[in-house]
């Protein structure tokens, strides 16, 4: 048996009461500190981004390298082997191109944003990331392309020390 609620005991408290000290009311700013871990995967993802490398899994049974990594396969169901390096340049899968920032203002250059299947992840693995160097009118799924690295100094083993992914030269 459910019984329902359908008021409750007390009164509500005024803010006018408030004003005139009638209730304790305390205001605390806190800041809460809080670290989190990238696990296993990742974090080696990103430290060898620092290093100016891009690493993955190979799961052996479905012979699939996975970019970014992971520990654990999911179309097998069964953790992935060994880690594998693969190459900073890769083809545009997909691609949009923006003419909004993410404060909803009003962009003088359209940001240009990309899945880029690198080579020597399986198929249909990516990251995504910006284009830089080249027109928006020019990207193209198919487009061949190649990272653009921080500086060793500047890096700090993030996603963002792939400054962004230019077209490759046609040979």
């Amino acid at each position: 048996m459910s019984v329902k609620i359908t008021s409750y005991p007390g009164r509500e408290i005024t803010p006018e009461e408030l004003k005139q000290g009638k209730y304790l009311h305390i205001v605390q700013k806190v800041e809460p500190r809080y670290s989190w871990a990238a696990g296993v995967a990742i974090s080696r993802f990103l430290n060898e981004l620092k290093e100016g490398r891009i690493i993955g899994r190979k799961c052996s049974k479905c012979t699939r390298t996975l970019v970014p990594p992971r520990m654990y396969c999911e179309q097998c169901f069964r953790p992935t082997d060994e880690w594998a390096f693969v190459k900073d340049t890769g083809t545009i899968n997909t691609y949009s191109i923006s003419h909004v920032a993410a404060d909803a203002s009003r962009l003088k250059r359209p940001l240009l944003v990309a899945v880029v299947e690198l080579d020597g992840a399986s198929p249909g693995m990516g990251i995504l990331h910006t284009l830089g160097e080249v027109e928006p009118y020019r990207v193209k799924i198919g487009m061949r392309v190649r990272a653009v690295w921080k500086p060793v100094e500047e890096r700090e083993g993030a996603i963002t020390d792939i400054r962004y992914f230019k077209p490759m030269e046609e040979a």
